[in-house]
């Protein structure tokens, strides 16, 4: 089918039969679509479950090298992004993408076994400064092949598809999540790090292997198998600072990037109070680690139901906008809740509740903001804002917490502060919504072969602000 083919609703559909009855029945699916499918799920599995594996390794290095330490290593992180960025979009401008995916995960891998090999040989003096480097590694590390594995999904699935399968291809993540955090949950006291590390490694290969398996199928997709066949195939070419250049020239990019930022700081501000407690709370190292482990299994847990039954229903039931608008409303609850009552329980809580509904709802819609954006902007300018603009957002928000505990102000001060910034964040979902529509309406109406126009022609019709 084209990227616009399955508009026609429900009712095209083919009757649940045969093996895939099932699948059927729980989603809105068309049998052509089931082998990718299941390719995506294996590919993002195998992503989130090496991630969920290193996760919480890294929380308790960044908790063992002082929570006064954090905001350095965010810095770090920012930098890291920035050196990265670049060498990254010259590979998509030079390399097809069935080239330049592989070679980004294996680059990965091979940095996770160059860890585990300094674990091993490290000297107890040692390991300090190989957490702090590992803290800043892994943190670039996730949202690269996480937004790679994105990018690869937005150009093979349309809008329409993705508003159906989207969330149901994101329960293939949660439940790599949950067997990531599982693993290392129970292993994590008895087991050596390094360990652990090589059988994260293993999983990007895993990861390697489904993308080209979802590859040879994606032309499935498509009326035309030989233009999709030469999407996967041929450079996208383009400036390699096409991601920053083109992100800034279009309010609708550039507002899918205040969209993450508003995030990123509201969610480093419960980063950093989750870190507190558990320094107090859990003296032992190892515990550290069970425990980071246990609320990312809880979180996963909590997800994954939601991804399986609710989130597919919902963005067909009240659209883009305000489904991704639910996010910000939950935080605007959270965050007054906090203010009034700034205990560790409602905290935890609300850290658990708060990332499962980004997971299973917020996540997978913001992935469909970009089929309607040109193929240059799904792998340059996408990459740029998940990578470099989210972690811009950890640096406003790690900092902006330091300076509030510098002043001697507490949980509640920080909490106060996040309520109008969520509210900012619910306006600014609310208008993506709508400005994604009538980019899809458009693409429509040229024609479903044909590239997506320019998001900077679109959206500068709309001359007001975010909010209206």
């Amino acid at each position: 089918m084209s990227r616009g083919a399955s508009e026609t609703g429900p009712g095209s559909a083919s009757p649940p039969r045969g093996p895939t009855s099932w699948l059927q029945r729980l989603i809105d699916v068309r049998a052509e679509e089931v082998p990718a499918l299941a390719w995506s799920w294996a590919y993002i599995f195998s992503i989130l479950a090496a991630y969920y594996v290193l996760r919480p390794i890294r929380d308790q290095m960044g908790v063992a090298g002082g929570i006064e330490n954090l905001p350095w290593l965010f810095t770090g992180t920012l930098v890291g992004m920035l050196v990265l960025s670049v060498p990254f979009a010259w590979l998509v401008k030079t390399l097809p993408r069935a080239r330049f995916v592989p070679l980004t995960y294996r680059f990965f891998a091979a940095n996770i076994l160059l860890f585990a090999l300094a674990l091993y040989l490290a000297e107890p003096g040692a390991e300090l400064w190989i957490g702090r480097a590992f803290f800043v590694w892994l943190s670039i590390f996730n949202l690269f092949v996480v937004s790679v594995f994105w990018a690869t999904i937005v150009d093979v699935f349309s809008s329409e598809q993705g508003k159906r399968l989207f969330g149901f291809i994101a329960a293939g993540a949660t439940l790599g999540a949950i067997s990531g955090s599982a693993v290392t949950a129970i292993l994590a006291r008895d087991v050596p790090t390094w360990v652990l590390l090589v059988g994260a490694a293993l999983l990007l290969e895993v990861a390697v292997f489904s993308m080209r398996g979802l590859a040879r199928l994606s032309d499935r997709l498509h009326e035309t198998p030989a233009a999709a066949r030469a999407a996967a195939e041929e450079t996208i070419g383009g400036s390699a600072l096409a991601g920053i250049t083109r992100t800034f020239r279009s309010p609708y990019l550039l507002n899918i990037s205040l969209f993450l930022l508003l995030f990123s700081v509201t969610s480093t501000f419960l980063y950093f109070e989750q870190a507190a407690i558990a320094k107090k709370s859990f003296p032992d190292r190892g515990a550290q680690t069970a425990f980071f482990a246990g609320v990312d299994l809880l979180t996963n847990l909590l997800t994954l139901g939601v991804q399986f039954f609710l989130t597919g229903r919902i963005v067909r039931r009240i659209g883009v906008g305000p489904t991704l608008a639910l996010l910000p409303a939950a935080s605007i609850l959270g965050f007054a809740a906090l203010a009034a009552s700034p205990t560790i329980t409602a905290i935890v809580v609300f850290q658990v509740l708060r990332r499962a509904g980004n997971f299973a709802i917020a996540k997978p819609i913001r992935e469909v903001l970009f089929t309607v954006v040109p193929r240059e902007d799904r792998y340059k300018a996408k990459n740029f804002i998940d990578t470099v603009v989210y972690r811009t957002g950890d640096q406003l928000g790690a900092w902006t917490f330091t300076g509030i505990a510098a002043l001697g102000l507490g949980s509640t001060a920080v909490a106060v502060m996040a309520v109008p910034l969520s509210i900012a964040w619910l306006l600014n979902s609310l208008w993506l919504g709508r400005r994604q529509d009538l980019m899809r309406t458009a693409t429509d109406e040229r024609g479903s072969d044909e590239e997506p126009p320019s998001t900077r022609g679109l959206a500068s019709r709309d001359t007001g602000t975010i909010g209206r």
